[in-house]
């Protein structure tokens, strides 16, 4: 699932990336000081997602503005005050091309749709510096990343370490581009399957709810007031003696949003550490460091050609086993999920009006 970092804007602006002026790479984004003051360091360690120590060293350096004027990290913005903070890229670490194994769902000469593996991570980082999807989609024959971008390498969007399922990837500017003003503008479908804990009240439920950087740990989300605007439709397609089948469509892409809404309103993801529902894998028969949620259907009309393009991915091995488990415990799926094809069509998953 792909957004940001979090808000704390007064005036519910929130951090968003920019280009590099001189494509040189690294990162740079900007949000509105709240109107709850705090240190210039610490705001720009809570918004950027950094260490205290890396905002103080940014901010030493010149890499940090208040309406284009440096200040001291002791410097408390007034509300409203543009921040501006230019990351470098990591010294020493340039992106290396790997030869890694991809499942590409669809392909042709201006996009690919890759089926992303859980436990892949997606863009290298302190600690996963190999391995990744980046690394993956630079190392195919004939290039998926974009000159001056191969930190993206062509992303349209992101998924969670965990998530498997289906990812935009553009091949040239021109189709990144159109694809990322067509994410923008809502008009790129993406719908997710979760297993959750508990039940919904009733069989549909919307949940609108801000996300940010939750300020008592800034490597996690949160429901804040003054976070990015969110909102996730969900269906329970089935239900088990005690989980949920959902499905799950994204009207905005913020950070973990499937996962956060979900804790929200009681009933976490199946599985997820991060959020309250990691306890219980027996019950489910889920793998450890694994959780039930599936990027499984992609539909959107081609940026260069007006085709509509459909695309599915069918519930991976491990989740399919885990949803035969819990509907041997009975519940509305009586007949059981059809381990041979696409479980999902079972339930109507694809029958879903919009």
């Amino acid at each position: 699932m792909g957004g940001g970092p979090g808000a704390r804007s007064a005036r519910g602006a929130s951090p968003r990336d920019v280009a590099t002026p001189d494509g040189s790479g690294g990162r740079r984004f900007e949000f509105d000081s709240p109107a709850d003051a705090q240190r210039l360091d610490t705001l720009v360690a809570q918004e950027g997602g950094l260490s205290r120590t890396q905002a103080a060293t940014l901010i030493a350096t010149g890499a940090v503005t208040v309406e284009g004027r440096r200040e001291r990290a002791s410097y408390r913005p007034r509300r409203g005050e543009r921040v501006a903070v230019q990351v470098p890229p990591p010294v020493g670490r340039d992106i290396v091309p790997e030869s890694v194994p991809l499942r590409i769902a669809y392909e042709d000469a201006w996009l690919l749709v890759v089926d992303k593996p859980a436990g892949m991570v997606v863009h290298p980082a302190p600690g996963h510096w190999s391995g990744t999807l980046v690394n993956a989609l630079m190392g195919r024959a004939g290039g998926a990343g974009r000159p001056g971008e191969a930190d993206r390498a062509g992303l349209v969007h992101r998924l969670d370490k965990e998530t498997s399922g289906l990812l935009l990837v553009a091949k040239t500017d021109e189709s990144h581009r159109r694809l990322t003003a067509a994410l923008a503008q809502r008009r790129i479908r993406r719908r997710y399957v979760a297993l959750a804990w508990g039940h919904l009240d009733e069989d549909h439920l919307t949940v609108d709810r801000p996300i940010g950087r939750d300020p008592r740990d800034r490597k996690r989300m949160a429901i804040v007031s003054n976070g990015r605007p969110a909102r996730t439709d969900f269906v329970r397609l089935a239900r088990f003696d005690s989980v949920d089948l959902l499905a799950a469509r994204l009207l905005t892409g913020r950070t973990h949003q499937i996962r956060v809404h979900l804790a929200s309103v009681g009933h976490p993801v199946v599985g997820d550490d991060t959020y309250g529902g990691g306890g219980g894998r027996r019950l489910v028969a889920l793998p450890p460091h694994r959780h039930f949620l599936h990027a499984a259907w992609l539909r959107l009309e081609h940026p260069m050609t007006d085709q509509l393009l459909d695309v599915r991915s069918p519930l991976p091995a491990e989740l399919r086993a885990s949803l035969a488990a819990v509907s041997d415990d009975g519940g509305s799926w009586s007949s059981g999920p059809d381990l041979t094809g696409d479980a999902l069509d079972d339930v109507g998953f694809y029958r879903i009006d919009d």
